[in-house]
């Protein structure tokens, strides 16, 4: 009974994985969660909250303590000599503690900036996070469509190998008539093993392209895991690559920095409140120790930062060219190797519309060829021949679809579609 239960559960083990299939989109999604650099996205969305919530409390009030003690070698005197009247004289060791508080009433809009600045720079480590998981679509396409080239070599390979058995098949009834010699089948036994060779280096090629597919998927994939094979399609000719967000969002920081310059040389106007300890306080006149406190409005204006400006702003505007260019650049180049894949697609269309003829054609002498061998009008080798030119016509066919498959989805891939 629980031999049986084993086996039953094995079953559905293997009729799981057999089931198991990946799509080229699904290897897409996988591979971007799974990177290790994807991990990343959280801690940037976190970073920008905490940095623009700090920003933000520059509009709260600001509370400083302060404490001093001093000795001076003079101090003001009062040059009054009145009979009867002591004339109070200041201390030459004087002290003070005070707290101070200052509330922002206009800031020349440098808090808005700051807090833009933080979001505009999130976004850009977050765009660039995105260019680089989006690379990755292109090492997972090209180990798809690897994969799935190798499956159908495998498939035509055991076609081959079908056509040599046929032939050996029909040299031993000849052999066994006396119309053929032994050593003609022994020609075919060797190109069957030849092929089996072959399959076996296929295998080989296709179990090393899971193994390193699975890792980008971080999902152990079994040799019985089946690929689907993606339609054709047809891409928009727009580049929606996510390279030029990141151009965008590097312009707007330009932006940013040059609000943040035009609120730097504005004045400023804070509502400040001091109230403190100390001898002397507000009247020198006393010196005792007193409270005190005095509050008001503080304006300020730094006069040196309009030494820089017309430079800082030139700066800025050499940066928006610099960007510029490089999205230019970048549009070009993308353009460039657009037009080359669609070349290529052009090409692979063309030549698959003649595949299908010389297959035909190539089939049909190897029919004939196969029923000369039986009569022994010709030899293995010639055979062979017609046997391994219709193979490679399958084969050419075979490249050439999936080539064809694999430049309609890199022009995907480059045009960001």
């Amino acid at each position: 009974m629980l031999t049986l239960s084993l086996l039953l559960l094995l079953a559905v083990v293997t009729n799981a994985q057999e089931k198991l299939t990946l799509t080229l989109a699904t290897c897409y999604e996988q591979a971007q969660a799974n990177y290790p650099l994807a991990k990343k996205r959280d801690l940037i969305v976190k970073s920008a909250a905490y940095s623009i919530d700090n920003a933000a409390k520059g509009f709260l009030p600001q509370l400083s303590i302060n404490g001093q003690a001093t000795y001076q070698s003079a101090v003001t005197e009062i040059p009054i000599n009145v009979p009867g009247i002591e004339v109070p004289q200041l201390t030459k060791d004087q002290y003070k503690i005070y707290g101070e508080l200052n509330q922002s009433v206009y800031e020349g809009g440098e808090v808005k900036q700051k807090k833009e600045m933080y979001r505009i720079s999130s976004a850009i480590e977050e765009q660039s996070l995105a260019v680089d998981l989006y690379h990755l679509k292109e090492r997972v396409h090209q180990l798809f469509f690897g994969i799935l080239l190798v499956e159908e070599q495998l498939k035509q390979n055991a076609l081959l190998i079908k056509d040599i058995e046929l032939g050996i098949s029909k040299i031993e009834g000849a052999i066994a008539n006396g119309a053929a010699l032994k050593s003609n089948a022994d020609v075919l036994v060797a190109e069957r093993l030849k092929a089996g060779q072959e399959a076996t280096d296929l295998h080989a090629t296709r179990k090393a392209y899971l193994d390193m597919l699975s890792l980008f998927l971080n999902q152990s994939l079994d040799t019985s895991v089946r690929l689907i094979k993606p339609g054709p399609i047809i891409t928009s000719n727009e580049i929606n690559r996510p390279e030029l967000a990141l151009y965008d969002y590097q312009l707007q920081r330009l932006n940013v920095q040059e609000g943040t310059l035009n609120a730097r040389i504005k004045p400023k106007l804070d509502f400040f409140f001091q109230g403190g300890y100390g001898r002397p306080a507000l009247n020198i006149l006393k010196p005792r120790f007193e409270a005190y406190y005095i509050g008001g409005l503080r304006a300020r204006w730094n006069i040196a930062e309009l030494y820089t400006f017309k430079n800082e702003k030139a700066i800025i505007e050499n940066n928006r060219l610099a960007v510029s260019a490089d999205k230019e650049t970048f549009l070009f180049n993308t353009q460039y190797k657009d037009a080359q894949e669609q070349t290529a697609i052009t090409r692979y269309r063309e030549l698959l519309q003649s595949d299908d003829a010389i297959i035909a054609l190539r089939e049909k002498v190897k029919n004939a060829s196969l029923g000369k061998l039986t009569y022994g009008m010709i030899t293995t080798s010639d055979y062979l021949r017609e046997v391994n030119a219709e193979d490679q016509a399958r084969l050419n066919k075979i490249i050439h679809e999936i080539q064809l498959l694999s430049a309609q989805y890199i022009n995907q891939y480059t045009r960001g579609n």
